[in-house]
C-alpha cells in the first residue's frame, strides 16, 4: 500500500466491483422511514450485483420494521438491529465487522440513508478499487464536487473541520469529514478498527487517518452532497466538539509514538 492523491473520476467499468460484485453497502439508519425504501431501491439499481446491509439503531419511527420487510422480499438486503442509538461510528464498526464475516466480501461502501449521497455515484466510487486504490473518498471539495442546499454555517463547519483535521494531522486529502467512502476488504482488515473511538462524525476522520498511517493508496473522486429532502439532520454541536478533540488526541498519540520509537 502506498499513500496517494486524487482521481478526477474516469469512466467507470461496467463489470466487477463497479457493478457491485462482492460489495456490501453499509447504511446506518435512525428514523429514516421516509427514505429507506426508495434509497434501498436506488442503491440496488445503481450496483445490481451488490448487497445492502441496513444497520438500524432501534429507530422509534419503525425504520427497522421497514428494513425487515424489504429484506424478506429482496435477498440482496440484510438487516442488523442494534439495541439503541450509540452513534454513527459505532454503527459503522458493527456493520463493517458483519460484512467482513462474509467470505465473499471484496469491498465495503459506507453512505448516508437520506439521499445526501447519490446512489448513482456508486459505480464511480467503486471503480478505482479495481486498479490500485485501497480506499476511495467521495470528495465535495475538489473540481466537480460541491454541496447543495446547505446554509452558510453548515458549509463553514464542514470546510473548517476538514481544514482543522488536515492541518493537525498533516493529511493531504480535501474532504475528511465526508461519509461516502469505498474500502477494499484488505484495508479494513488492516486498520485498527477495534481501536477507533469516534462515535460520531469523527469516525470518518479517524478511519482515513489510520488508513493513511498504514500506507494505503487513497483516491478522491468528486461528489455533490445534497441536503436531505426528508427527515431531520443528526448533526449537533456535541458531534463537532467530539471530532475536534479526537483529531487532537490522534495527533498527540502520533507524537508520543514517534518519541517512543526514537527512544
Amino acid at each position: 500500500m502506498s499513500a496517494s492523491g486524487a482521481d478526477g473520476g474516469a469512466p467507470a467499468p461496467t463489470v466487477g466491483l463497479a457493478a457491485g460484485r462482492g460489495v456490501w453497502v453499509i447504511l446506518p439508519t435512525y428514523n429514516e422511514r421516509e427514505n429507506l425504501e426508495s434509497m434501498a431501491a436506488a442503491i440496488l439499481r445503481s450496483v445490481p450485483e451488490a448487497s445492502l446491509l441496513v444497520v438500524d439503531d432501534s429507530s422509534p419511527d419503525g425504520t427497522g420494521a421497514i428494513a425487515d420487510t424489504l429484506a424478506a422480499a429482496e435477498p440482496r438486503i440484510s438487516v442488523l438491529h442494534r439495541p439503541g442509538k450509540q452513534g454513527l461510528g459505532v454503527a459503522y464498526r458493527d456493520g463493517f465487522r458483519w460484512a467482513l464475516e462474509r467470505a465473499d466480501t471484496r469491498a465495503v461502501v459506507q453512505m448516508d440513508a437520506d439521499f445526501s449521497h447519490d446512489p448513482a455515484d456508486l459505480p464511480r466510487l467503486l471503480a478505482p478499487l479495481m486498479s490500485q486504490a485501497d480506499l476511495v473518498l467521495g470528495t465535495r471539495y475538489m473540481p466537480g464536487g460541491g454541496t447543495v442546499g446547505w446554509p452558510w454555517y453548515r458549509k463553514l463547519i464542514s470546510r473548517g473541520g476538514t481544514l482543522f483535521a488536515r492541518t493537525v494531522l498533516l493529511l493531504p486529502y480535501r474532504d475528511l469529514t465526508g461519509g461516502f467512502k469505498a474500502w477494499r476488504r484488505e484495508l479494513i482488515d488492516a486498520i485498527r478498527l477495534r481501536e477507533t473511538s469516534g462515535s460520531g462524525y469523527g469516525f470518518q476522520i479517524e478511519t482515513t487517518w489510520w488508513a493513511h498511517r498504514r500506507g494505503a493508496t487513497i483516491r478522491e473522486v468528486p461528489i455533490v452532497f445534497r441536503e436531505r429532502a426528508a427527515g431531520t439532520s443528526k448533526m449537533s454541536s456535541g458531534i463537532v466538539r467530539e471530532a475536534m478533540l479526537l483529531v487532537v488526541r490522534l495527533r498527540l498519540g502520533a507524537i508520543s509514538d514517534a518519541i517512543r520509537r526514537r527512544g
